[in-house]
């Protein structure tokens, strides 16, 4: 897996900090790594972007931004309104390949879901991930509404013929309700894809060593982890059946 493309299934679900932490899982494993952020949105250019967090969470990263629009819009609606050079799909999967000739693990961050819109001609992350052949790890939040968004993003990769990788949770919440808990057997039948992870609420919070600790911990084998989804969803999803 030279190359992993991750989306979310729409903004705020946990992808900058999932990224971070299969960055910190796969160094602790011994490999070298680089992030890639294909269009970063809403942030000056003095502020810190995606790239900056994972790499101040994981460790020694490669980080690398494509593209930076002001503000914070899909990547298309933002560049044109900026008056600025869209980024392309192309740009994406160039620059990912270049990466992956140095490093071991190439991880492509997108901007929101799956077909937000890069340039004019409506260009996608699944299209990089297309022309990378790379497959894809979908990042979804644990309550209501998560399964309809994830199984949407599911059959798109598949009707586009990519390899969906498996699904992680971007914030597990400390207390879940009913609908998180139920969504641990339901996710994976929805996706048709294994739940490949749990982060827990405000994982990004911790310390930078704290994070890299413990961040295997969330995620599993394939991730470079030691998660459990069969020992974490008996032990936090059987309230939902009990």
């Amino acid at each position: 897996m030279p190359v992993l493309v991750i989306t979310g299934t729409g903004t705020e679900v946990g992808k900058t900090v999932t990224t971070a932490a299969v960055a910190a899982a796969a160094l602790a494993a011994g490999r070298s790594v680089a992030v890639l952020k294909a269009a970063q949105t809403g942030l000056r250019p003095d502020e810190r972007g995606d790239a900056d967090e994972v790499a101040r969470l994981a460790g020694a990263v490669t980080a690398t931004e494509l593209a930076r629009f002001p503000e914070p819009l899909a990547p298309e609606t933002a560049a044109r309104r900026a008056g600025l050079t869209p980024v392309r799909p192309r740009e994406v999967a160039e620059a990912a390949a270049k990466l992956a000739t140095e490093h071991d693990l190439v991880l492509v961050e997108g901007a929101g879901g799956l077909l937000v819109r890069f340039d004019p001609e409506g260009g996608t992350l699944a299209d990089a991930a297309a022309l990378l052949d790379a497959p894809v790890l979908v990042v979804a939040p644990a309550g209501l509404g998560t399964l309809n968004a994830t199984e949407l993003t599911a059959r798109e990769l598949r009707h586009r013929g990519l390899d969906l990788a498996g699904v992680v949770i971007g914030s597990w919440p400390s207390d879940p309700d009913l609908a998180a808990r139920c969504n641990l057997a339901d996710l994976p039948q929805v996706s048709d894809a294994p739940l490949l992870g749990a982060l827990p609420s405000g994982a990004a919070a911790l310390s930078p060593a704290g994070f890299r600790t413990t961040a295997p911990s969330w995620l599993a084998p394939r991730l470079d982890g030691t998660w459990d989804a069969a020992a974490f969803g008996a032990r936090e999803g059987a309230a939902a059946f009990g």
